[in-house]
């Protein structure tokens, strides 16, 4: 994991990236599936906590580390400016959204 704030978020956005196709082209793909299945489901919950533990990964780890290294300041400063790289990158893919660009 890295030091730099945006290169965490930008992380954080590939990965959500990766799973938001996998939710788009899933039912696609699970279409041509025949019948139903506990599949999905169980395949649901587990991507949701595979989510919840990259996440933690990208945003927290480095700063715990640095936290629990007796660098507090910078421990927060780059928790901080991660969420924050993370906030900008979602605000301009909300504005290219509503824009209609894309």
């Amino acid at each position: 994991m890295t030091k730099n704030p945006f290169l965490n978020a930008l992380s954080a956005v590939v990965y959500i990236g990766l799973v938001a196709a996998i939710m788009f082209y899933g039912p696609r793909i699970a279409a041509e599936a025949k019948g139903d299945s506990i599949i999905a489901p169980i395949a649901m919950i587990s991507l949701f906590t595979l989510s919840a533990a990259v996440m933690g990964h990208l945003f927290l780890y480095r700063p715990f580390q640095l936290y629990f290294d007796n660098n507090k300041n910078e421990a927060v400063r780059l928790f901080l400016g991660t969420v924050a790289s993370f906030a900008v990158i979602t605000i301009v893919l909300l504005a290219i959204l509503v824009s209609g660009v894309l």
